[in-house]
């Protein structure tokens, strides 16, 4: 019964701290001159992989080196598949331009990095502090892009909803920070109380930290990206999505491996990572030629998801 509690009030604060999240993230982009999609990245979609950073270091200490991979990697295919899936359902999404398509190649990239580890079957501190130095290089040279395309920044964040009140620096500051510490809390009050009742199914970690526990710390993606959807704000999604799956390599893989190594080995390595990359390289396609993501898609997306956790368990 406290398991369920947990969960259900890790539901709640995930609602509620989507919509404040995306409430303080617009305002910001509109007040400091940035995209809308450059500022989903970095504190939408960084954000929101708090509680992929949480349980995957918590899991490294432990010992349980299936979960705090199985994490990152299930976390990565249900971004893409699951998320962004519901939210072209909800709200077909296009997105063009230069920005997208750089991110996109960066998501990529560090995806094929995450694959050369499986292979190599390690990865340890120096692997972790090379990941960790180009996550700070993507950062440094995204915001400098950004800050060039002066034109292209000013289009997308004078396009905000009909009606929406653009809220001073210091409230959406506040909004932000709340938004984020809503949906870290909530996260992990769902996880570890999904985590509870899953161990008393008898699962085995590794599936446990691809379906369980990758589901559970993306709920702040998935909610952040619905209201997103619902207020048809594309850039907010995508942003969200890709910051979240650089983040989730290149962030709380480097420093995971920093504080303890960690092997990759076993399923994961031998098939969920190249299936990651493979959606990952689809998805990317999409962004690079801006093909529309419809409904169909979405919907094709869910159906894959589906077939995937059909065959992990």
């Amino acid at each position: 019964m406290i398991d369920i509690l947990m969960i259900v009030a890790g539901l709640v604060l995930l609602f509620f701290g989507g919509e404040g999240l995306i409430k303080g993230a617009v305002s910001l982009a509109r007040t400091f001159g940035m995209s809308r999609l450059l500022v989903s990245a970095l504190i939408v979609g960084f954000g929101t992989s708090m509680p992929e950073m949480t349980v995957s270091v918590g899991a490294a200490l432990k010992g349980s080196s299936e979960i705090a991979v199985g994490n990152v990697v299930g976390s990565n295919i249900a971004n893409i598949l699951l998320i962004v899936g519901i939210a072209a359902i909800i709200f077909p999404i296009l997105l063009k331009g230069q920005a997208v398509r750089r991110d996109a190649g960066v998501m990529v990239a560090a995806s094929i990095v995450l694959c050369a580890l499986a292979l190599y079957g390690t990865l340890g501190f120096a692997a972790g502090l090379l990941m960790f130095v180009g996550l700070v290089a993507y950062l440094i040279w995204s915001y400098r892009h950004d800050q060039k395309n002066v034109r292209n920044t000013t289009d997308l964040t004078i396009d905000d909803i009909d009606g929406e009140k653009h809220l001073p620096a210091t409230i959406a500051s506040l909004y932000t920070v709340a938004g984020l510490g809503l949906l870290v809390g909530g996260a992990y009050l769902l996880v570890e109380g999904a985590i509870a009742l899953a161990r008393d199914f008898g699962l085995s970690e590794a599936v446990i930290g691809l379906t369980i526990v990758a589901i559970g710390t993306s709920l702040p993606e998935l909610a952040t990206s619905v209201v997103a959807a619902i207020r048809k704000q594309g850039d907010m999604i995508i942003g969200n999505i890709i910051g979240s799956c650089i983040f989730n390599i290149l962030a709380i893989l480097s420093i995971t491996g920093m504080i303890k190594a960690i092997p990759i080995t076993g399923h994961i390595a031998a098939y969920d990572v190249w299936i990651m990359l493979a959606i990952t390289i689809i998805f990317a396609a999409f962004l690079w030629f801006g093909i529309r993501i419809g409904r169909r898609a979405g919907l094709a997306m869910l159906l894959l998801y589906s077939g995937y956790m059909v065959w992990l368990y």
